[in-house]
């Protein structure tokens, strides 16, 4: 099954007509002019698709139709053939270089005319480019123009501020003539208070030494008396600190006799309880013996309690009778 072409053959047919069209030869004399102005490639590449092979078949058939027809077109009546054939390559020899000319002519005035349009289209965008930066050169002159009135009224001021300031400088300077006299005047007056002063400063001055040598000398002599004093109140001082280790030695010994005497009370208490407890056994193992032996017995041992109660302590011991 053939396989379906892509593009009718009314197009091809149309679309070859109209390149010839566009060369300026419809009807050409010969394959060699057909083919420079129509091939395969060119017709695909015009019609956008199409099997080659297609396209091939139909533009020989139509370069042979169109061919033949323009060397009919060309034939000479009662020419014979050799004639003839050198006629018509003359012929189309002098066609192709007038088409030649012709392509070039347009190529060249389609150059100028691409040409001119652009000059044309950068003159014009010069001008569009000169209009604005004419309409910005008139906004900056009108801004000058503002800038230079305002300017004008500044310097008008000023001057008139400079003439006011003129005015004041030449009062200022009556001022600092008036100033400066009294400054001298004041300055004479300091100057003579100053020397009376520097006077009167150096009386002082010599009050001030003489007062001073005195005060150092009483000073010495008052150093002198207090050292002494500090002297005698060092020896004292010496004096009652001996007395008071002397006085704190002997009450230590005071406190050493009266705890040991105490710790002699405590013994003398223990013997005599002993001594009661002794006494109170006795008195028991009496009491069975007649009552004339338990008089003779008792009275004794009366005797020693009543001693012995008039003093309880007992004989005190040398040492602690010494201390006292």
């Amino acid at each position: 099954m053939a396989r379906p072409a892509a593009v009718s053959p009314e197009t091809i047919r149309t679309t070859v007509l109209a390149m010839l069209a566009e060369a300026g030869d419809t009807a050409p004399t010969s394959d060699a002019r057909f083919r420079r102005i129509v091939s395969v490639r060119k017709l695909r590449a015009r019609l956008g698709a199409g099997d080659p092979a297609t396209l091939s078949r139909q533009l020989n058939a139509i370069e042979a139709e169109l061919v033949q027809a323009g060397l009919t077109g060309f034939a000479v009546p009662d020419v014979p053939p050799e004639i003839a054939a050198q006629m018509r390559a003359l012929w189309e020899a002098a066609v192709a270089t007038q088409l030649d000319g012709i392509v070039r002519l347009r190529r060249e005035t389609e150059a100028r005319v691409d040409a001119s349009t652009e000059a044309q289209r950068n003159a014009g965008l010069k001008v569009e480019l000169l209009r604005v930066e004419l309409t910005d050169v008139r906004s900056q002159l009108r801004a000058r123009d503002a800038e230079l009135a305002v300017a004008r009224a500044g310097f008008e001021a000023t001057e008139k501020r400079c003439a006011a300031a003129g005015d004041a400088v030449t009062t200022l300077r009556a001022q600092l003539g008036a100033v400066e006299a009294a400054a001298a005047e004041s300055g004479r007056q300091h100057t003579a208070e100053l020397a009376a002063e520097r006077t009167r400063y150096d009386g002082l001055s010599q009050l001030l030494l003489r007062e001073t040598a005195h005060q150092r000398e009483t000073f010495q002599t008052e150093r002198q008396r207090l050292e002494g004093e500090l002297a005698r109140a060092a020896e004292r001082l010496g004096a009652l600190e001996a007395l008071r280790d002397r006085l704190l030695t002997e009450l230590a010994e005071q406190r050493e006799a009266q705890q040991h005497a105490a710790a002699e009370a405590a013994a003398l208490v223990t013997v005599l309880e002993q001594q009661r407890q002794m006494l109170a056994l006795v008195g028991k193992a009496t009491t069975k013996e007649p009552s004339t032996a338990a008089r003779r017995r008792a009275r004794p041992a009366a005797k020693a309690a009543h001693a012995t109660r008039a003093n309880p302590s007992g004989p005190r011991p040398a040492s602690t009778r010494k201390t006292r």
